[in-house]
């Protein structure tokens, strides 16, 4: 059961997160494991997105990881191992609601994400947030793929306009986007170029926290990135926290991003990607309106 604060920050501010594992088939889960409990406990996001996670055959991760003061809504569709992903609230979950993004054949080939889509939750936050829209967000991640992406992220942010039905709610994006900053998608989502015919503006938290700092997520300064499938990786940033803006400016003042798991503790890396967290709060001064 939820108590009254929000997260693991002060009264007032909002903790969200989003965190891609590592399939626990790889790298030595036990150890992980211990290393992500331990923190992830510490951090107490609100809520938080988590990809690469299992469930099924008695285990589920997420739980595992979390504790009990956690509801967990999941992709529907995951690959034969079980992995896929879920997104987690310390408070109930309302109308859930998902689009699959399987966009053109290549997403459906056999290599392809099983679990690419998005899920929008609607979570009722403690005040002064209020009803709030989370949109977990999961591209396919194939290098090459930039068309692909640009079409899943239209297909997610229109979802996400038709959930809104006109409504006035904040709305706040995460995931493992697989794209750079400079990325087609990436721009799209934060309202830089149009696509589709369509545009849309999200403030990306870390770029909002900081804006001279790459803030690279999946890169080879982890050795488990250097020993995975992508061994030639140079560094990128791909997990992000947005907050959906109104025709002003973003709903939500982003208080504080930073990375998390981004170091080894006593040797040990959590995962290979580096999450990302971030502390929000109802701005005293709303885009939009004037102070006299």
């Amino acid at each position: 059961m939820a108590d009254s604060s929000t997260g693991g920050a002060q009264p007032g501010v909002f903790r969200v997160a989003t965190l891609n594992l590592l399939s626990p088939d790889h790298a030595d889960w036990d150890r992980r494991r211990e290393v992500l409990r331990s923190g992830l406990q510490n951090l107490r996001p609100g809520v938080i997105a988590l990809q690469e996670t299992v469930w099924g055959n008695k285990y589920d991760q997420a739980a595992d990881l979390l504790g009990a003061d956690y509801q967990v809504v999941r992709h529907s569709a995951r690959s034969a191992d079980g992995v896929g992903a879920a997104l987690a609230s310390r408070w109930p979950f309302g109308a859930v609601r998902e689009i699959d993004l399987h966009v053109t054949d290549r997403v459906d080939l056999p290599s392809a994400l099983p679990w690419a889509a998005a899920v929008v939750a609607e979570v009722q936050l403690p005040s002064p947030f209020g009803l709030t829209l989370f949109v977990h967000h999961k591209p396919t991640f194939q290098v090459g793929y930039a068309r692909e992406r640009e079409l899943q992220a239209v297909a997610c942010a229109r979802f996400v306009e038709d959930q809104l039905a006109g409504r006035d709610l904040h709305v706040v994006l995460m995931g493992d986007f697989d794209d750079t900053p400079d990325s087609s998608s990436v721009r799209f989502w934060t309202g830089r170029q149009s696509l589709e015919g369509l545009s849309v503006a999200y403030r990306d938290a870390w770029e909002a926290a900081h804006p001279a700092d790459l803030g690279h997520t999946f890169t080879p300064l982890n050795p488990l990135v250097r020993a995975g499938e992508m061994s030639l990786e140079l560094g990128r940033r791909i997990d992000y926290l947005m907050v959906r803006c109104g025709v002003h400016g973003p709903t939500l003042d982003v208080l504080d991003c930073r990375r998390i798991f981004d170091q080894d503790v006593n040797g040990v890396w959590a995962s290979d990607h580096f999450g990302v967290v971030a502390d929000l709060t109802v701005p005293a001064h709303p885009p939009g309106a004037w102070i006299d």
